[in-house]
């Protein structure tokens, strides 16, 4: 019989496929005495060659999907198991000591784990560490008989059903196999649903139990859209599925045509569509789908998918690389947004009770300013190329961002003064994500040149709500008047000194919310690449006249995120 499972939908779309469960297996084992050590060391052999010859398939997928560069932590893993040292000392081990291979193999790498933790003043070594522990568990993969999940691994049409996904996760994904995903916990604006929209992907988050209801190879349909998963279809769901698959894929066509069309509403007013993305190759996809702009190139991805922290010229070339491919259109990089749920196991951060509200952004930033200033350097020199924006995320005051935009100009006038070339002009703007700054965007917006609402962020502290967490989902609230309000006096501010402002949270893609935004004179709306075909579709069906005293009725008459949302079907009827 068919089961049901419920969850937040986080991309469009319709997928059937098999279950692919990305679940961790139980390692754990028993110390065991042995009568026959030479056995035992052969069986060590076997699972040493096992790991080898499955990390080759990885780094050749990895190399594939994310470039040489990100491969290269999987061919320092092959150098680990090719090392005489620490192969000889688990077989001495098993001989003298007459124990399993298990055994050995653990309190040996363990000794290396606890050596290489314990050179605190040399970085590299440390993170050794990590690269034994990762080896480790692979090879006891293959000792006990249990399959570790890797999706770089994935050669058949699947559904992914994972507790969560993180950004290396997804970022291992062939779009080729991987047809959709499913994960327990996490919201709209989580990074595995982000991550699904960039993939175009159709997923559903939060589910709640997914990993617990569903079994390895158990047919799954996932509906994106209304964010329900069918567990074991009947052959009439699966037809019906098809039907509405094929239903999707025509109105994608509809809306492809709109690809080189301009953001014009019905009234004849025009605004700027633009994407997301996480890394230069997102560009693609964002000129694929008609973008008019980058509002936010997440740089943070960058340090991510990197073993170290990149360097000035990895970034120039990534930077340049974007705007090169954006052919004059402007790319807004907001610089480093780490802290919170994003971490770096190179760049250690004291542990917090809370983490959203603490050492994160721009604050890591103006304390860490060697690494602030190598980032700067690289994008000043990459303004030379194309059209580059720079904003600066999780300012609080107008002193933050004043000290941010003195190291931009310090930094900028040392270029200059050594030859180097740089764009004439740099916009230099800030996300309005802490309620504290869109209450002063009038002061903010005499030193801003733009600002870019960051509505995820924005809507969890104005609720204080976190956003990844399901128990308090209901107060992710993108229409509540509150928030409504404080967009409005975000716009107003930036308009009443002639700058412009953008917005980049999902909110800016939503279909309910893109009317009222326009109401309230939105300049650019950025959002996941896929969303931006919907979106101007629904424009062109806009008077802003109309969606003005929508957007004024919402923000001084509504009381609750309902009253919003029936008036919008109203005012669009």
């Amino acid at each position: 019989m068919t089961e049901k499972l419920k969850g937040i939908a986080a991309s469009d779309g319709i997928a059937a496929a098999k279950a692919y469960m990305l679940v961790q297996p139980d390692l754990s084992f028993s110390e065991t005495a042995v009568d026959d050590p030479e056995a035992e060391i052969k069986r060590l052999g076997k699972a040493v060659d096992e790991a080898k010859a499955e990390l080759k398939i990885i780094k050749e997928k990895a190399t594939a999907n994310l470039g040489a560069e990100e491969a290269e932590v999987f061919e320092a893993h092959l150098t680990i198991l090719s090392d005489p040292e620490l192969i000889g000392n688990i077989e001495k081990k098993i001989k003298e000591d007459k124990v399993n291979a298990e055994k050995a193999l653990k309190d040996v790498t363990d000794t290396f784990i606890a050596m290489f933790e314990g050179m605190t003043d040399n970085a590299y070594m440390q993170e050794r560490a990590g690269d034994i522990r990762d080896v480790t568990k692979r090879v006891l993969s293959h000792l006990l008989g249990v399959t570790l999940p890797n999706p770089a691994l994935i050669n058949d049409e699947v559904v992914i059903i994972a507790h969560d996904l993180t950004p290396s996760d997804t970022a291992q994904l062939d779009r080729k196999f991987v047809k959709g995903f499913i994960t327990d916990i996490g919201g709209r604006t989580s990074h595995s649903a982000i991550m699904s929209r960039t993939l175009e992907i159709p997923a559903i988050v939060g589910s709640g139990n997914a990993t617990a209801s569903i079994k390895e190879g158990q047919e799954v349909i996932v509906d994106g859209t209304a964010g329900i998963a069918l567990v074991d279809p009947s052959a009439s769901e699966l037809k019906e599925y098809q039907q509405k698959a094929t239903a999707f894929a025509k109105q994608k066509a509809e809306w492809k045509q709109l690809k080189d069309a301009k953001s014009v509403t019905a009234d004849g007013k025009q605004f700027i569509l633009g994407a997301n993305i996480g890394t230069p190759k997102d560009v693609e996809g964002a000129n694929d789908n008609g973008a008019e702009a980058v509002g936010l190139f997440r740089s943070e991805f960058l340090y991510m998918d990197s073993s170290e922290l990149p360097s000035e010229e990895d970034q120039f070339k990534a930077y340049k690389q974007a705007v090169e491919g954006l052919s004059g259109r402007q790319v807004v990089v907001r610089t480093m947004d780490i802290g919170g749920d994003k971490e770096l196991p190179y760049l250690p951060l004291p542990e917090e009770m809370n983490p959203f509200l603490g050492y994160r952004a721009i604050r890591i930033s103006l304390d860490k300013q060697d690494i602030f200033r190598t980032q700067l350097r690289a994008l000043l020199r990459a303004s030379h190329y194309g059209q580059l924006a720079i904003m600066f995320p999780m300012i609080a005051t107008v002193k933050e961002f004043k000290a941010a935009k003195a190291i931009y100009e310090e930094e900028r006038a040392k270029l200059i003064a050594a030859g180097t070339p740089v764009a004439d002009h740099i916009e230099v703007g800030m996300m309005m994500e802490i309620p504290a700054a869109a209450m002063i965007a009038d002061k903010l917006a005499k030193y801003s040149d733009f600002f870019s609402i960051g509505t995820n962020d924005l809507i969890q502290y104005s609720m204080a709500a976190d956003r990844g967490n399901e128990h308090v989902s209901y107060l992710y609230q993108p229409y509540n008047p509150s928030i409504l309000r404080l967009i409005k006096n975000i716009i107003d501010a930036s308009h009443a000194e002639g700058k412009w402002t953008g917005m980049c949270g999902e909110m800016a893609g939503d279909q309910v919310a893109v009317p009222i935004l326009t109401g309230l004179g939105l300049d650019e709306f950025s959002m996941s690449a896929t969303s931006i075909l919907k979106t101007r579709s629904l424009m062109k069906k806009l008077d802003t006249t109309k969606m003005s005293e929508l957007a004024q009725k919402a923000v001084t008459e509504c009381e609750t995120t309902e009253e919003v949302v029936a008036l919008v079907k109203e005012y669009t009827k």
